[in-house]
């Protein structure tokens, strides 16, 4: 749990993409414990995590079941939780699929699916909360990234092609909406050894292989993600925009 308190993001409406699992959850809790007013989306049902952080933070957050890739399903998620919490001063494009893929087996289906979900829906979150941000006087939007793509990483080239995509449409994001005081910033997470991770990726061997390239010898959780997220959201970070940050234990330079 982060010790530290952003006062400006209590009462803050939040959203939050893919909230209810893995770092969204922990994000989702992050944000409660900071007295937000937090909105979240994911494709599965969460009312028990829901009912879960109630008890635990004395905040419930508002769920909104929704897949992503539906882009006016997700746009009427960003004005359901308008409605309920005031215009979006926060948004965390969290969201992502990393399914493996082989370059020479991945036909035109399986990319869109892949860009559907881990770029085009970050893109169309951003437009949906934008126009809210603008008439309350500014906001942040943090966009989550990976530091795959940074390391030239196979397996998967449309999520790190993604990735990629991601931190551009970042740094065009914050130059045009920058007068708006609107801030666009990307977060890379390194290996984080969320449950997904453990149950299908994670082997002995190569979860020794990357804790080699980390300068700290400790594998990444999900709530060490949630701290650097506060920070880009809160305005402690007020002149910072157009950034990639990354939060992997010391395997990649952004500078």
């Amino acid at each position: 749990m982060i010790d530290a308190q952003f006062r400006d993001l209590q009462n803050a409406s939040v959203f939050i993409t893919g909230g209810g699992s893995g770092i969204g959850a922990s994000l989702t809790e992050g944000f409660l414990r900071q007295g937000a007013k937090v909105a979240f989306v994911g494709r599965s049902d969460a009312q028990e995590f829901v009912d879960e952080m109630a008890e635990a933070t004395g905040n419930r957050p508002l769920f909104i079941q929704c897949d992503i890739t539906d882009v006016p399903r997700l746009q009427a998620a960003v004005s359901q939780a308008t409605e309920a919490h005031g215009a979006v001063r926060v948004l965390v494009n969290n969201a992502a699929n990393d399914q493996r893929h082989e370059t020479l087996e991945t036909d035109e289906s399986f990319w869109d699916w892949s860009q559907s979900i881990n770029l085009k829906a970050y893109f169309f979150a951003c437009q949906a909360v934008i126009p809210g941000m603008k008439a309350a006087g500014g906001g942040s939007i943090v966009n989550f990234s990976s530091i795959s793509y940074m390391m030239g990483n196979a397996g998967y080239p449309s999520y790190t092609t993604a990735n990629a995509g991601i931190t551009g449409m970042t740094r065009s994001l914050a130059r045009e909406f920058g007068p708006d005081n609107i801030r666009v910033n990307g977060l890379a997470p390194g290996w984080v050894l969320t449950q997904k991770q453990l149950d299908k990726w994670a082997s002995p061997e190569a979860l020794s292989a990357h804790l080699g390239r980390q300068c700290i010898k400790e594998h990444l959780a999900p709530d060490d993600i949630v701290g650097t997220t506060l920070f880009m959201a809160s305005n402690l970070s007020r002149m910072m925009t157009g950034q990639l940050l990354a939060v992997d234990g010391g395997v990649v330079v952004t500078g």
